[in-house]
Order: C-alpha cells, then structure tokens, then sequence
C-alpha cells in the first residue's frame, strides 16, 4: 500500500500521532468502513488486525524533493489474505512487471470505485502532490486517464495498477483527480522493499 496509508506520511500531527511506526497494526477493512460506530467498535477494531506494518519510505516534503514512491508494506499475520482481488475484480496480477509505455491499456480494483480501466497518458511526468502537510514533489511518475470516466477516487490509494491484457503489474496508485490518476512504478515499489509479486493461489 502508500505510506499516507500505512504510516500517516503526509498527516498533519493529531496530538502523540505524527507518523507511523513499524510494527503498527494493518486492519481490513479500515476504520472509516467499520459500522458499529464512529472509526469502529474495539471489538471491530480487533477482529479486522490482518497485519503489521513491516516498513515504509519516508516522504520528503519540498518542492525540490526528487520522490519517487509513497509506498508502505505489512507482514500478513492470518491466512485469510489471498493474491486475487475480491470478486468483480481482474482477479490474480502476474508476478511478471510491466514497464508503463504510452497509450497502453491499464486496470485496477479499488476499495472506492472496484474496477476501472484506462490509458496510460504520461510516463517519466513530475508532479507536485497535495497532503494535509504540505505540497511535495514526485518524479518518475505514471499517468492514467479513465475510460469514459474517472480511474480512481479517494479511498482507492494502494491499488494496483496491471495491464489489461495479462494483469501485469505496472504502477500502485497513491494520487489522483477527476481527470487524471497518478502511480509509482512498480519497479521502484518492488526494489524499495526487496521483494516480488506473488501470483500464488
């Protein structure tokens, strides 16, 4: 997922909480999805641990920043975790990557808009991404624009992004707008925390 996700990069300090801290534990669903009331019950809260958080890239925030991934990652501690998206979805990415090439055809499922698909408009772009604490600058980026509508909306942070033809991994989502989604290459999400895609049952 994103270290805005994971480890609250990019939060504005509410009270002790400034930043996330390896080991903090991952719940699925969130706390803003739990019902029993406002962020969850205790007894939500707990029976949703799924995980812990492992490690994460700290942000920099600057204009002159040269970041390159908002990107986190968490030990699973149950076995109910699967590789495929829930049902609806594209279901299992390729352990096989894709570099992000221009006008090719992309996908991802979503915890706020499920599946979506789109184009790849922009590869190698510099952005300048909006936080509560603060503007800071991404390079290396990838650029989507949706199929006959949005690619993505808030919530949707930490999904991946896979061709259409193959569900081969290409970037992970951590920003967007209206009109345009933008993602990490997945290669240097993957080489950031040394690991690959699992494509297991």
């Amino acid at each position: 997922s994103n270290a805005h996700v994971y480890a609250l990069q990019g939060s504005k300090t509410q009270g002790t909480v400034q930043f996330g801290v390896n080991g903090d534990r991952m719940l699925q669903p969130g706390r803003v999805d739990m019902t029993a009331q406002a962020c969850g019950s205790q007894a939500e809260i707990d029976a949703a641990v799924i995980g812990n958080l492992w490690k994460y890239v700290p942000i920099v925030f600057s204009r002159k920043a040269n970041n390159t991934v908002d990107a986190a990652i968490a030990r699973v501690s149950v076995n109910e975790v699967g590789t495929a998206t829930p049902a609806g979805g594209y279901g299992t990415p390729s352990s096989t990557i894709a570099s992000a090439t221009l006008n090719q055809t992309v996908q991802k499922y979503g915890r706020t808009t499920g599946l979506t698909t789109g184009t790849v408009t922009g590869v190698n772009a510099t952005v300048m991404i909006r936080y509560d604490k603060g503007q800071t600058r991404f390079v290396q980026q990838v650029i989507i624009q949706g199929s006959g509508g949005s690619f993505s909306a808030g919530g949707d942070s930490g999904s991946l992004i896979v061709t259409q033809n193959g569900n081969n991994p290409v970037a992970l989502l951590f920003a967007g707008s209206s009109s345009a989604t933008i993602g990490n290459p997945i290669n240097l999400v993957l080489g950031a925390f040394g690991v690959t895609i699992d494509d297991g049952p």
